[in-house]
């Protein structure tokens, strides 16, 4: 029997009214860094609202940041300006400055005695004793070429170091400050980190990350996750389960999602321009550097939606830190990350549009922007490797 069409009007609208709605999880209190490394300066946003709180000036060139042991300093490379920027996390106000080498990359090994600080542009590899209060030099090692991310074995006796240039990781003994072993491991290996007796290697000159065994000093496997895989980020723990990996990719513009056991691929999240480094904050949202646009993307990595904002040029490195509380402020604007469309990339002061690096190493003081490619073209696919 075929029912009024009022009637089937008014169950569905009854239906409808009766069935709850899916809460947007309200954003914990939180403030936001995004390191504008093609604008010289350092965006403080509140994660709440996602509105600006400040821009810290630099001198020149900023890329990666990390937290003391202590969790009390935020530690920021300005890479060309040689100085370390010291600021206070929980307010976004500068404690102090010192000038260092050519910080690029940096990270604290997790017994939190020693600082290791790659040089891009120098080839160099600094090792520092760090008190709890100062930093000293141990030593400066020259690991040509293009010493890139750092990664830690758990017990903090080795570093260890992609060298973009060579194609290799080396192994840096903590105790006597010497290389101990290299390994040939793919083309522009970037990002890295430990992971279940394995180091993880993002090869951005490819399409995978290298699995290495670092007691055979092979590399046993190959997972394929984009072109461009660039850097991996462990997320938020699931209960009493580790949490699942993350793999950026700049140049396919997507995110990978690992299982932290098979390492199989779980699900492929598409963010557009450039994907390149990620911060978690408590509710397991990821902010996301998208490099190529001059923007940053709020993903959530359940539903796949993402909701994009306008940060500054080349937005590399990323940080949340807690504030502390909840406050009951939507996600805000949202678009699914598949129906998102390729925007024009974002203007300058000048009015120039925003070009993507020459090539998809990452961008250095010396690297030259190309040409804009012609209307039509995918604005954040990099060109031809150097």
């Amino acid at each position: 029997m075929r029912l009024p069409r009022a009637l089937v009007v008014s169950v569905l609208l009854g239906t409808l009214a009766a069935a709850p709605l899916r809460a947007e999880p309200a954003p914990p209190n939180g403030l936001v860094y995004v390191l504008n490394s093609g604008e010289a300066n350092i965006l403080v946003l509140d994660a709440a609202t996602r509105e600006e709180v400040r821009r810290i000036p630099v001198l020149r060139e900023v890329h990666h940041l990390t937290l003391t042991p202590d969790g009390k300093r935020l530690m920021v490379g300005d890479s060309g300006a040689n100085e370390m920027l010291f600021i206070d996390p929980k307010t976004g106000e500068m404690s102090s400055r010192e000038a260092l080498s050519n910080p690029y990359h940096l990270g604290f090994s997790p017994d939190g005695k020693t600082l290791v600080i790659t040089s891009l542009r120098r080839d160099q590899v600094d090792i520092y004793a760090w008190d709890g209060d100062k930093l000293s030099l141990s030593a400066r090692l020259r690991l040509p070429d293009m010493p890139s991310h750092i990664a830690f074995s758990p017990d903090s006796k080795i570093a260890y170091v992609t060298l973009q240039g060579t194609n290799d990781i080396t192994a840096i003994d903590l105790g006597t400050n010497k290389p101990v072993w290299n390994l040939k491991v793919g083309p522009q290996p970037a990002g890295i980190i430990w992971h279940n007796d394995r180091l993880l290697v993002g090869i951005m000159g490819s399409d995978h990350v290298a699995v290495v065994n670092p007691q055979t000093q092979q590399v046993e496997r190959r997972v394929k996750v984009g072109r461009g895989a660039h850097a991996l980020f462990p997320g938020p723990a699931r209960g009493t389960q580790p949490g699942l990996l993350y793999v950026t990719s700049r140049v396919d513009s997507r995110i990978t999602v690992l299982d932290p056991a098979s390492l199989d691929i779980v699900r492929v999240l598409d963010v557009p321009g450039g994907p390149d480094c990620v911060s978690f904050d408590p509710t397991g949202r990821m902010w996301v550097t998208q490099r190529w646009l001059g923007r940053i993307a709020l993903v959530d990595p359940e539903t796949g939606v993402v909701a994009s904002q306008h940060v500054g040029r080349s937005p590399h490195g990323i940080l949340f830190e807690p504030t502390g509380g909840v406050t009951p402020v939507a996600m805000g604007p949202t678009v699914p990350v598949a129906a998102m469309p390729l925007a024009p990339a974002p203007t300058g002061a000048t009015g120039q549009a925003e070009a993507m690096p020459a090539s998809n190493s990452d961008v250095t003081e010396d690297e030259r922007p190309p040409t804009p490619p012609p209307a039509g073209r995918r604005l954040f696919t990099p060109r031809s490797q150097r």
